[in-house]
């Protein structure tokens, strides 16, 4: 019989992603995990690469992870952290006899 095991999916994408890939979309997944809450990450792109590729990548390995990630660009550099989770609005309830 087969062994099945339940894995995470960034983890299932990172092993069946090409050798390329799975390297940088590891590397991306690292900068993410590395933050602690309240921190944000700054990134600059490589010599020969664009700003919008590191933001692209960037996304891509957040949404793997199952991370809200908030992503500025400002300039030549990369901004992210993660998306403090919104609160929900509750309605008050009328009284009778107000």
């Amino acid at each position: 019989m087969p062994k099945f095991e339940v894995i995470q999916m960034a983890e299932a994408a990172a092993k069946t992603a090409t050798s390329r890939n799975t390297q940088r979309l590891q590397e991306y997944l690292e900068y993410i995990q590395r933050l602690q809450p309240g921190q944000a990450g700054r990134l600059g792109p490589n010599e020969g690469e664009r700003v919008t590729t590191v933001r692209r990548r960037l996304g891509a390995a957040a949404k793997l992870a199952g991370k809200n990630l908030v992503i500025k660009r400002v300039g030549e550099e990369v901004y992210f952290w993660e998306e403090a989770p919104k609160q929900q609005r509750t309605r008050r309830s009328k009284k009778a006899g107000d």
